[in-house]
């Protein structure tokens, strides 16, 4: 399995913008092959603070994503919000436990 994790920091006042075009995101990359987990989620103090975390089957189901029209798209869109930082890591995971 693979575990994506990090931030993006962006504007402030292109967060609202930066949502919308994360739910599109999302929903879109639930739905393919290998995708366990996709999740965005914005900071309740600062708006422009986001949380990645991503779980793949495997490496071509990330590299699947990663040339995915929704992503070009996504991408593209990146450029509009602001981007101040961008600090993303990638995990290669032999095992998963449930902690409870």
């Amino acid at each position: 399995m693979i575990v994506i994790s990090g931030t993006i920091t962006l504007d402030p006042a292109k967060a609202d913008a930066a949502h919308e075009a994360i739910v599109t995101l999302v929903a879109a990359t639930r739905a393919e092959p290998g995708n366990i987990t996709y999740e965005y989620t914005r900071d309740h103090a600062d708006a422009g603070y986001w949380r990645v975390f991503e779980e793949w089957a495997d490496q071509a189901a990330v590299d699947a994503h990663m040339g995915a029209p929704h992503m070009a798209e996504f991408m593209g869109a990146m450029g509009g919000f602001g981007i101040a930082g961008v600090d993303i890591s990638t995990y290669a995971v032999d095992t998963k436990t449930k902690f409870m």
